[in-house]
């Protein structure tokens, strides 16, 4: 019963600091205990898990309610941040542009090289080359 009451107390403070250290010391219990009734626990292992995700949700919460806050007072960092993170217009992009006449030709290792960075920059490579065949 005491052993119930004490998980319940632990899996409180978790949703309140989503880090299982902070709340062991909270409830002086230690994390080899956490951990062994975890593994031995799929009940408490579950409901550790969701502990975890509400706290990760209320620090989120509490964070965006901060950055508004910052936003309002018309703080440059908290306007960027959101702009970049919220609005597409604003993300980091990298733009790739070159000229190749209709003679010139690449070499394999170019060929190479452009493929891998069109791979990266996650541009569907296949409808370039379908492109190049209509041509």
């Amino acid at each position: 019963m005491k052993k119930n009451k004490v998980k319940n107390q632990f899996l409180d403070e978790l949703r309140k600091i989503p880090i299982i250290q902070v709340a062991c010391e909270k409830t002086s219990l230690s994390r080899n205990s956490i951990y062994r009734w975890k593994k031995e626990d799929m009940e408490f292992s579950k409901a550790v898990d969701e502990a975890l995700a509400d706290g990760e949700s209320f620090i989120n919460e509490m964070c965006e309610s901060q950055l508004l806050g910052l936003i309002k007072d018309k703080s440059w960092p908290a306007l960027a941040f959101w702009l970049r993170h919220r609005n597409s217009k604003f993300r980091d992009k990298v733009e790739v542009t070159t000229k190749i006449e209709k003679d010139e030709s690449l070499t394999p290792e170019q060929e190479a090289v452009v493929r891998e960075a069109l791979h990266l920059s996650s541009i569907n490579i296949s409808n370039i080359d379908n492109k190049e065949n209509e041509q």
